[in-house]
């Protein structure tokens, strides 16, 4: 199963996102300000790489740098405490995957992109 969804293409699941948040009255730019805060991408790299239709792991890789913060992301996606995830790579989606669920649900940005 990880090896399919390191294998998916951010493109294809990247519009899932907005439409997700989109549905509870956030946006794109929200979308994209999350992803930004965890990989370190500008926005034009962050287009760059979903106009390449590049792989999640391939995504992760050409990250310029992970939060430090990322580490202070706690909860449950898809029934995994995000914190206890053992393969970095998956963790990393996991996060992007909470970060979103967070957006969706209302939460403040500041909370979400963990500032003090």
């Amino acid at each position: 199963m990880s090896e399919r969804i390191f294998k998916m293409p951010f493109a294809n699941v990247y519009p899932l996102y907005i439409n997700k948040v989109e549905k509870k009255g956030r946006t794109k730019a929200e979308v994209d300000e999350v992803i930004m805060w965890l990989t370190g991408f500008t926005y034009e790299q962050l287009v760059t790489e979903i106009e390449n239709k590049t792989d999640f792991a391939t995504f992760f890789a050409n990250a310029p740098q992970l939060n430090p913060a990322a580490n202070s992301i706690k909860g449950v996606v898809c029934g995994v405490r995000v914190e206890e995830i053992e393969d970095p790579l998956m963790q990393k989606i996991r996060y992007l995957d909470k970060l979103v669920d967070e957006l969706a649900k209302g939460k403040a940005l500041e909370k979400i992109l963990r500032s003090n």
